[in-house]
């Protein structure tokens, strides 16, 4: 049983009336219907016009913040979200962005296809995962709108996904000889937004297992899974509430382990976030650090921000310096003094240059310090390595296409000189939700 709580805003997707809605969802469910014995019926309505209450998937197009701690970010970015079926409350929801144009078989040009994402959502409604398989409905980018909608059929990876939790239709697994579109329209791109294959970010941050990369106004998000949430960035703004509405550049940011807050440094002044929502008596002056320059000047930007998993330390950096801060206790947190024998110079971090972009823990705790469209990756409790060989931030973190050649400098340039699952995806076994694209995350301290 599932049931429509809200439909698309007509004043954005005005081409897609309710019963359209109901049409389409009724086809992307039966899209996993023809493949596993599942059987799909929409709750009836109230003599009010609303839905009964309950449902074992409930679809609503919300905007923005809607009560599951997960807001949408605004046209663009992420199309829509869905839990995975489980006890929780929430278990089977889905939700679609309002703030899209949602549209129906290419229709509206540069809108979106409600099929093609609701087929995805559901996939995950039901239990599965993203899948790297091409071609599968489950791979985590959109894949442009389907045409003959009452004629589509699963890839063969998914009516395999699907029946390894349901079992087969009829007790014989299916093997469809077609897999879906043959020909679906190639997702656009929008010239006007910034490419993420061309690096050069302001601020990179590991919060919660997600990788955030900020450029300008806008930022990409990197999934626990290693997906990306959409090719296309999504503004700031929209998801980060609090931060000034003119704000073009974002220079720090990590998330404070000791009580899970997200630290935003802009130019000299900082923010504390509890998930996406700027704590009250925000902004306050960077002077609060208490961070004084070897010549004894007040630091007025934080160039890059990270806490080393090598011994939980919160480290600050600008202008080729560095500070240390131990943010354990609250007091220390309200304090907010540096260590002593602080600033020390970046220079003792071996191979890094002074002027980085950001830099963050990852993985087992190795360090990955990011500059222009490249990082170093430093192994856990080291402070750097003789020779440390760049790699590509575009094709390793945001699956960008290498180039047919590449020629990579021995060090990145400074101012000093010039989920993954393969095959068939599994259930996992609770309602963690899974933040998705349709455009389709201790020893102790020694020497420093």
């Amino acid at each position: 049983m599932y049931s429509v709580h809200k439909y698309p805003s007509p004043s954005l997707s005005a081409s897609l009336n309710p019963n359209l809605v109901d049409t389409i969802l009724t086809h992307a469910f039966k899209a996993w219907s023809d493949a596993a014995p599942l059987h799909f019926t929409q709750q009836p309505q109230s003599d009010r016009g609303r839905p009964i209450p309950g449902g074992d998937i409930r679809v609503s197009f919300i905007r923005s913040l809607h009560e599951d701690g997960y807001p949408f970010d605004g046209r663009g970015g992420t199309l829509a979200h869905a839990f995975f079926p489980g006890r929780d409350e929430v278990a089977g929801d889905t939700h679609f962005d309002d703030d899209e144009i949602w549209s129906y078989e290419g229709e509206d040009g540069g809108g979106t296809d409600l099929f093609t994402v609701a087929v995805h959502e559901f996939g995950h409604a039901l239990g599965l995962s993203h899948s790297s398989t091409d071609p599968s409905i489950m791979r985590p980018y959109y894949q442009g709108p389907v045409r003959n909608i009452p004629n589509y059929r699963l890839p063969l990876d998914d009516v395999l996904a699907i029946q390894q939790l349901y079992g087969a239709k009829d007790g014989r697994p299916t093997y469809p000889t077609a897999t879906g579109d043959p020909n679906p329209d190639p997702p656009k791109f929008d010239p006007s937004l910034p490419d993420r294959c061309e690096g050069g970010f302001d601020a990179v941050a590991n919060v919660r297992g997600e990788v955030f990369f900020f450029k300008g106004v806008y930022f990409w998000r990197r999934e626990r899974d290693g997906s990306l949430v959409s090719d296309n960035p999504a503004l700031i703004k929209n998801f980060w509430m609090g931060l000034p509405p003119d704000t073009n550049k974002i220079d720090a940011v990590y998330e404070r382990k000791s009580d899970s807050c997200i630290i935003f440094f802009i130019g000299s002044q900082y923010w504390v976030f509890k998930d996406t929502k700027a704590m009250d008596g925000y902004p306050r002056s960077l002077n609060d650090w208490g961070m004084k320059t070897k010549s004894g000047k007040q630091v007025d930007r934080v160039d890059a921000a990270f806490i080393w998993a090598h011994n939980g330390h919160t480290y600050l950096f600008s202008g080729g310096e560095y500070w240390r801060f131990d943010e354990s206790h609250r007091s220390q947190r309200l304090a907010k003094q540096p260590e002593s024998d602080y600033p020390r110079d970046v220079s003792r971090w071996k191979g890094v240059p002074s002027d980085l972009d950001d830099i963050i823990s990852w993985g087992t705790g190795e360090t990955h310090i990011f500059k222009d469209n490249y990082y170093l990756v430093l192994k856990g409790g080291e402070m750097g390595e003789d020779n440390v060989t760049p790699k590509s931030t575009a094709v390793d973190w945001l699956w960008c296409p290498a180039p047919a050649t590449t020629n990579v400098p021995d060090k990145p340039k400074s101012k000093d000189c010039s989920c993954s699952i393969t095959g068939s995806s599994s259930f996992v076994n609770s309602s963690w939700l899974l933040l998705l694209s349709a455009l389709w995350a201790l020893n102790e301290f020694i020497g420093e």
